[in-house]
């Protein structure tokens, strides 16, 4: 089956849509353009699909109460925006699914419930019992008290963990760009990209100008790092105008060629290596010999205490950390077992050389996973974002 044909056949759905595809140009909340994308999820949801949609659009619905004329800098009144929009939001996702006698459950997420392992299970709960109880979750970053989350791109990443924490069959997200296309979508000379099956592919491809507007906060570079990071870990991901939804999500037009197709690459990841993989946040590292960079990644072995000769960071037992191997590069990612403080006496020896009560692994090999070969990247200083 193709991508597409796989999301017109998807039993669970993930659909994410940013805040440009519901809200004006002068700000608040577009109800046409609302009303038309719950008509699509209806229907869908009516065809025996369980959706759950991740929605932006909090802040930007936030602007015209507050008589705000554009989207705020500084975080305070971001946050502001985001208490008041969220409410409008809600009430509006609310009274357009009540048209269909639907339910909907809001869940609001932050970092520590996708970073921190209890809360990411606690989560999976939430959801799977939403969904079994017929509710319709609507997801958003709690951006009313976020701090690192408000930040370019944000609800696209986290679309692709939603739809690897509910089991999802396929991703779609929704755009006010009808795909990816090679360079800047507003130049008659670029070309629309209808399927990627490896990303390598995207080599050179210029995403940088393709959103279309300044109400949202991400653009098509994270839309792409999103489709990537779902695709990656086997969920096919479909990249669509949100003025199409009604096509992308009737199953009988799954061959319709409209967006751009992501192709699923490889088995699906279980729920704990997605989560060390791409959710979970590093709180260190360790530096690793060559030697013990080939036991973890070629012989898939637990690390010890002799491959390793650095330690950076201020972590305790149970933290993920990053290891790095000779050259730089973050070759694996793990839950360590000692605190930071403890390391330094051990590393480098042999267990049979270690005091008793210190002869296990560092990082033991089911509870780590494999990177892709990426340099690892230098460290900003304390808000320093871009």
């Amino acid at each position: 089956m193709t991508t597409r044909h796989l999301v017109a056949a998807a039993n669970t759905l993930v659909i994410k849509v940013g805040s440009s595809s519901l809200t004006s140009l002068n700000g608040g909340l577009d109800s046409a353009r609302l009303d038309a994308l719950v008509d699509a999820v209806a229907a869908r949801q009516a065809a025996g699909t369980q959706v759950v949609l991740v929605s932006s659009g909090a802040i930007a619905a936030g602007l015209a109460p507050l008589g705000l004329a554009k989207r705020p800098r500084d975080l305070a009144t971001q946050q502001a925006a985001a208490s008041v929009g969220q409410l409008q939001l809600a009430h509006a996702y609310s009274a357009s699914f009540a048209r269909y006698r639907l339910m909907i459950g809001q869940v609001l997420l932050t970092a520590d419930d996708v970073i921190r392992r209890a809360h990411y299970r606690n989560a999976q709960r939430t959801f799977a019992k939403l969904l079994a109880l017929g509710v319709l979750p609507v997801v958003n970053e709690n951006d009313t008290v976020a701090t690192d989350e408000i930040r370019v791109g944000d609800n696209d990443r986290l679309a692709a963990l939603v739809a690897h924490l509910v089991g999802a069959d396929a991703l779609l997200l929704l755009s006010d760009v009808d795909g990816l296309y090679d360079g800047d979508p507003r130049d008659p000379d670029s070309r629309l990209i209808s399927e990627v099956t490896d990303p390598v592919e995207l080599a050179g491809v210029d995403v940088a100008s393709a959103a279309l507007s300044g109400l949202g906060r991400g653009g098509m570079a994270s839309k792409l790092d999103a489709a990537t990071l779902a695709a990656g870990a086997g969920i096919p991901v479909l990249l669509a105008a949100a003025a199409d939804a009604a096509v992308a999500l009737d199953t009988a037009h799954d061959g319709a060629k409209i967006g751009t197709a992501f192709q699923a690459a490889g088995q699906r990841l279980s729920a704990r290596r997605f989560w060390l993989r791409h959710a979970a946040g590093s709180r260190g590292r360790l530096d690793l010999d060559a030697g013990a960079v080939d036991a973890v990644i070629s012989r898939r072995r637990s690390l010890l205490a002799a491959g390793v000769h650095g330690v950076d960071g201020d972590f305790v037992a149970g933290d993920v950390v990053d290891l790095v191997g000779p050259n730089g590069v973050v070759v694996a990612r793990g839950v360590v077992a000692f605190d930071a403080a403890e390391l330094p006496a051990l590393i480098g020896r042999r267990t049979r050389d270690l005091p008793a009560e210190y002869r296990r692994e560092l990082v033991h090999a089911d509870d780590l996973v494999p990177l892709s070969l990426t340099r690892r990247p230098r460290r900003q200083a304390p808000g320093g974002g871009q």
